[in-house]
């Protein structure tokens, strides 16, 4: 019997190793699968493809299926997320001229977010002073965990995100071009984008998403919810093979042949050494600088692959933090509906994977990892604060908005 061809879209960016994986390691062979991938630029064009049908899967953002469910899409789709594609894996860059001036203002080496978001406020203070245009810093779409995080991180920094700074949207591929071009000032974006700033000697990684949300979600497995419901034997096949993928790309010892992979021309184009660095969490910085970051792209551990409800529900409290969208009860039941975590947890039944036993949690309670309830094995999880102490419960949603809202 031939394989099921599924037709997959990604952007080329280190966490599309999942199902680039699934497809190059046997992964979705051994489930009769075999995946048939389109790369694109932009965010935008997996949006709408996904929409219409051009594509089956595709590596997508995380709030996307929510942001398509309450109508801020142009096309009226349904699409759910029955999978994560790992926690974290973002840096926030910015040019060297505006590292220098957050240098001279205190900033710390090491990317502690509170301290580099205070020397960062006191440049924008200083350019405000002084007449000069204010900065430009660049996310990858309206409804990204990248322009959540840069704008939670600024917001608790004192910076206005909507008054002190202007936010632009640039596709990843594009990032470094941009600052390289003065176009932007810098800019929030998956890896190995960040680095490639800093290879090309025109950015300087100031902090990482990690650091302003530890074990934070990024990107998801997105689909159409009819076509979910139409194959859904095919798509647990696909859980399932994206699954061991993940954990398989998690493994230290296969880091040099997932690079090797995803460096092909075919697959992200980009040198295998950046894309090394991100994986071992070995980044530079600056040039010659280079960091150790624990746990900067967990592509399967700590349950990395589950789509939280408590994860959908966070990104949607930042689109009504950000006037994306009205705060209702029905927006919060479908942001809620976006994520599936029953078709995941069903999907990997019996294979001996470990899967939480709930669905939500408090996000930014765990100070250190800690071992919770599991389906089929044992799980840790955390730790997951936020770099300015607070906490997101799920059930307490209206009050954490109203808090933001102040």
């Amino acid at each position: 019997m031939g394989l099921t061809q599924i037709i997959a879209g990604y952007v080329p960016l280190l966490d599309s190793a999942v199902l680039l994986a699934a497809e190059e390691f046997g992964f979705a062979e051994s489930e009769g699968l075999q995946l048939r991938f389109v790369r694109e630029t932009s965010w935008a064009n997996i949006r709408d493809r996904v929409a219409v049908g051009h594509f089956d899967v595709a590596h997508m953002l995380g709030p996307m299926p929510i942001s398509a469910n309450l109508g801020l899409t142009p096309l009226d789709t349904a699409v759910v997320a029955p999978m994560a594609l790992g926690l974290g894996g973002a840096t926030i860059t910015m040019s060297l001229d505006v590292w220098s001036a957050m240098d001279a203002a205190g900033a710390p080496a090491d990317g502690e977010p509170g301290a580099v978001g205070r020397a960062l406020r006191d440049v924008v203070r200083r350019r405000e002073a002084a007449g000069r245009p204010r900065l430009r810093l660049a996310v990858v779409h309206p409804e990204s965990a990248h322009n959540y995080a840069l704008r939670y991180w600024l917001a608790a920094s004192g910076i206005d995100p909507d008054r002190a700074v202007d936010i632009v949207i640039v596709p990843p591929p594009l990032q470094a071009d941009a600052l390289a071009a003065k176009r932007t000032d810098g800019f929030c974006v998956g890896e190995p984008y960040g680095s490639m700033a800093v290879a090309r000697g025109v950015g300087r990684i100031v902090t990482t998403k990690g650091q302003i949300w530890q074990m934070s979600p990024d990107k998801v497995l997105g689909t159409r919810l009819q076509w979910a419901e139409r194959f859904p034997e095919q798509l647990a096949a696909l859980l399932r093979a994206a699954t061991r993928a993940a954990r398989w790309c998690e493994d230290p010892a296969n880091h040099a042949v997932l690079a090797q992979m995803l460096a092909r021309e075919d697959r992200l184009g980009v040198d295998a050494d950046l894309l090394l660095r991100a994986l071992t969490g070995r980044l530079e910085f600056a040039a010659g600088q280079e960091r150790l970051m624990a746990d900067f792209f967990v592509p399967y551990s700590r349950a990395a692959n589950f789509p939280w409800a408590s994860h959908a529900l966070w990104f949607y409290s930042q689109m009504v933090r950000w006037g994306q969208v009205r705060h209702t009860a029905e927006n919060a039941a479908r942001a809620a509906r976006s994520y599936r975590p029953d078709l995941y947890r069903a999907a990997l039944s019996g294979m001996g994977m470990p899967v939480p036993g709930g669905s939500s949690k408090i996000e930014g309670a765990l100070t250190e990892a800690t071992a919770v309830g599991a389906q089929d094995g044992h799980l840790t999880l955390g730790p997951d604060g936020f770099f300015d102490g607070m906490s997101f419960d799920p059930d307490r949603l209206d009050a954490y908005i109203v808090q933001q809202l102040k």
